[in-house]
């Protein structure tokens, strides 16, 4: 497929794509994949009917919840339909995957890969955006910005460095895709402004990845607003925060989180910083905390430990959770370093942060009994300063904590309980530079570096290398994981790969 079918224009701002347009690259897989989604979504149905309840968030007895649930008793991919109680755990509805871990619990994706072999469909993007594309039933859901009319004299932050200047207007676009074939089923311009600041040459005006629940989509574009649409394109509210002021202008890029009927939005800036928790359905605030932060980048994650739900953030001066119901801080814990751009993971009673900038550190935090500073304490179980990553953030993965160092082809992989090497660092070969955080599915472990180079490693010790597959893009968005599908979305393409 060349390029987006041509987009035919109904009420508002909501493109529709006609399905007759569209063309699919694998022939009868089409109607294989509607059949899956619909035995799926009859055998979750039915599961929930049996059990006699929705599905419910799991307390500390059965693992901590982080977005979803953090767990390392999944069973295996074959077994996925018939076990599966949540629906979500068969998507990729947020940043991180189902259980904000980076794991695809259920899918099985292909090992190999490249232009020519196992591409179910590639498709021609609008603008430029690094937020990872989500999944949910038979639709990927992402965000993009695009530049638009004249350029203009850009306003230079004092301090910046490596930035390439705002100097044109930019539409902030939503976009859903048929899963099936790649064709687009509605494109959503939320908004048009002028950036108050540019960012990194590395960066881009669409970078927080969008959230759903099935029901609703929530896309953010920090400075540029929040906005809650249906799963048609139709917009449901939107929510302006302000403007953030970002170390040496850098931008932005911290994605949402949902719990529930929650969704958490974490604003640290050279400004007031704060983390604040609204009502999905309105938009209204239920509770706003301020922080005592400069600017980060991290996303939270929220876990359920003996069934109170706490708000994970990591920060330059302290690692925090604070209660989802009311805002207030539980514990928190010191130790991490400036610019924080990893994202926490959480599994097994204990919370993983890690960053890299003028020092390295990888905390491990255990819930149980956590209560006000817990820096250099007992709940600390252990700590690290060395190899800890900067941009990706960690893998959480069958009780292994994989991180890359800084941004580098160095991969180290330890216990999750005890931070021994499991067998510790590794140099990849063929990996450079990395921004994409790795996942993992079916006992294998995906690292996509910027040139688009995706190294596939077995889960063990050690990791052995599966396959090296390259594909004609620049990457730094997250891969998402589905089903057998593994999506890729580089600076021109989003690529759907999947065995043929």
């Amino acid at each position: 497929m060349e390029g987006l079918p041509a987009v035919h224009r109904d009420s508002g701002n909501v493109e529709t794509v006609k399905p007759a347009s569209c063309s699919s690259r694998y022939g009868s897989e089409r109607h294989g994949l509607g059949v899956t989604l619909f035995v799926a979504t009859i055998l979750v149905a039915t599961s929930l009917v049996l059990t006699g309840a929705a599905p419910r968030q799991r307390d500390a007895a059965e693992g901590d919840r982080g977005a979803a649930t953090s767990r390392d008793d999944l069973p295996s991919a074959a077994d996925a339909l018939e076990t599966s109680t949540d629906e979500r755990d068969l998507y990729w509805p947020q940043w991180r995957g189902p259980l904000a871990t980076g794991v695809a619990p259920h899918a099985d994706p292909p090992v190999r890969w490249s232009e020519t072999e196992n591409v179910r469909w590639k498709v021609e993007l609008p603008g430029k955006g690094h937020s990872t594309p989500i999944v949910w039933g038979d639709r990927v859901f992402l965000t993009a910005a695009i530049a638009v009319g004249e350029a203009s004299r850009p306003e230079v932050r004092a301090g910046a460095h490596d930035n390439l200047p705002a100097t044109r207007r930019q539409q902030l676009v939503v976009l859903a895709l048929d899963r099936r074939d790649g064709s687009v089923l509605w494109r959503r311009t939320v908004g048009e402004v002028v950036p108050h600041e540019g960012g990194h040459y590395t960066a881009s005006f669409a970078s927080a990845s969008p959230v759903t629940d099935g029901e609703r989509l929530y896309a953010f574009f920090g400075s540029h607003g929040l906005y809650a649409l249906d799963l048609d394109g139709n917009l449901l509210w939107q929510l302006d925060l302000g403007d953030m002021e970002t170390k040496h202008g850098h931008g932005e890029g911290s994605s949402p989180v949902l719990f529930d009927d929650t969704l958490v939005l974490n604003w640290d800036h050279e400004g007031p910083s704060f983390v604040v928790a609204l009502d999905k359905r309105t938009g209204a605030t239920r509770w706003r905390a301020a922080r005592n932060e400069p600017s980060s980048w991290a996303t939270p994650i929220v876990v359920e430990h003996a069934g109170r739900p706490q708000v994970i953030v990591s920060g330059t001066h302290r690692l925090r959770a604070y209660d989802l119901a009311t805002g207030k801080v539980i514990w928190e814990c010191g130790g991490l370093s400036a610019n924080i751009v990893a994202s926490p993971v959480a599994g097994k009673g204990m919370v993983f942060a890690g960053s890299s900038y003028e020092k390295q550190a990888m905390l491990a935090v255990r819930l149980d009994g956590a209560r006000g500073d817990v820096t250099d304490t007992e709940w600390v179980v252990w700590a690290r300063h060395r190899g800890t990553p900067y941009v990706p953030s960690p893998l959480l993965y069958r009780g292994a904590l994989y991180f890359l160092r800084h941004y580098q082809g160095i991969l180290s992989r330890v216990d999750s309980s005890t931070g021994e090497d499991r067998p510790g660092e590794i140099r990849l070969s063929g990996i450079r530079n990395v921004y994409a955080s790795p996942v993992a599915a079916a006992g294998r472990v995906y690292i996509t570096d910027q040139n688009g180079t995706t190294l596939v490693l077995s889960d063990g010790d050690p990791p052995e290398t599966l396959a090296l597959n390259r594909l004609d893009d620049r990457f730094s968005a997250s891969a998402a994981v589905a089903g057998r599908e593994l999506f890729l979305r580089g600076e021109r393409h989003l690529y759907s790969l999947g065995e043929r």
